[in-house]
């Protein structure tokens, strides 16, 4: 099979970036995208794109193989459903949809229609992320009592967003905002599989909208309990002006963190650093780099081929898909959630 040809729907800031790692990948090159800015699509005619203006119009279009969904989070379940009803392997930007039941629902169109269907979860490979799995696996902290994942910041998350569309909707519930989607997706997927083989037991959250939306939460704090004795934590907190660690973990024979890093350096937050009970400190070996962008695309077109699975199976992710529901519910009713009938 020749290179394959990537159509990204939704050519903002995020779209852009995926560009890039694509072009830079082996088997497989960016060739379309479908944005309604005008700006943006001379901005992928300027590096060599065509550009639709709409995505009927790249998904008609038959020379390309796959679909990359970076879209707004609202607009996932859609743009992945369309793609793959036009035959197209699918990437779609994380979090994978707006609930389980959507991210379901894309996993058995994908079976039905023998496509690669794959979530952008790169965090899964982030370098302070694996280090903190090296260390949990190692033992040194003897048996693990508490895991707390946070990020701090008096920023919104909206980010450097793409001005020439509606740069702040990742502050609207409309559109799949609120600091949970955003970070929360990715550091709750990161957590469960950090726990593996421990399962959820029950969820608690509190989300709330003080700052910079008033309809989605800038502020959101998720309690989950598994099923070894762990307690764990969430925050995504971009209401502090006194960010607290990285990472914290607490067991009986000591307690490790990482520091917080206002650039989202993982290198940084990698700094893991060791307090045993009863001997001096030191600071855990840094974890091998795992899979970089470039090569998430390149695993994803190995796929594609028939040569292996993506780097992150779609079915994969439904685990996180429904912490992520049960945070939301959990917060709606103010009460802890059952989450023992999660999927695998």
């Amino acid at each position: 099979m020749d290179t394959l040809r990537v159509g990204i729907i939704g050519f903002g800031r995020i779209g852009a970036d995926h560009a890039t790692w694509i072009a830079a990948a082996k088997g497989i090159a960016p060739a379309a995208v479908a944005d309604a800015t005008p700006a943006r699509q001379a901005l992928a005619h300027g590096r060599g794109l065509i550009a639709y203006s709409t995505p009927a119009e790249l998904l008609a279009d038959d020379s390309i193989d796959a679909v990359l969904v970076s879209t707004p989070t609202a607009m996932h379940f859609e743009h992945a459903s369309h793609a793959l009803a036009a035959g197209k392997h699918v990437m779609v930007e994380k979090p994978m949809a707006l609930d389980l039941a959507q991210a379901r629902a894309l996993c058995e169109e994908a079976d039905r229609r023998g496509r690669v269907l794959s979530v952008f979860h790169n965090r899964r490979w982030d370098a302070d992320y694996l280090t903190v799995k090296d260390a949990v696996a190692s033992g040194e902290l003897g048996k693990l009592i508490n895991v707390e994942s946070r990020l701090g910041q008096f920023i919104s998350c909206v980010g450097p967003a793409a001005k020439e569309y509606r740069p702040n909707w990742r502050n609207e519930a409309t559109f799949g905002g609120g600091g949970l989607y955003d970070w929360g997706s990715h550091f709750l997927d990161q957590l469960w599989r950090l726990l593996l083989p421990a399962r959820p037991l029950r969820v608690f959250a509190q989300l709330r909208g003080n700052v910079w939306s008033a309809d989605c939460d800038d502020f959101a704090r998720i309690l989950i309990d598994f099923d070894n004795g762990v307690a764990a934590l969430i925050d995504i907190n971009t209401t502090t002006t006194s960010p607290l660690p990285r990472w914290r973990l607490d067991g009986t024979k000591g307690s490790a963190s990482s520091p917080h890093s206002p650039s989202y350096d993982s290198a940084v937050w990698a700094d893991l650093r060791f307090v045993p009970a009863y001997a001096d400190p030191y600071t855990f070996p840094r974890a091998a780099p795992g899979l970089n962008e470039t090569q998430i695309w390149e695993r994803f077109a190995l796929a594609i081929k028939g040569d292996g699975p993506p780097a992150v199976s779609a079915r994969s992710v439904l685990m996180t898909m429904a912490l992520l529901d049960a945070a939301r519910e959990s917060s709606r009713t103010g009460k802890a959630v059952d989450v023992t009938e999660l999927p695998s």
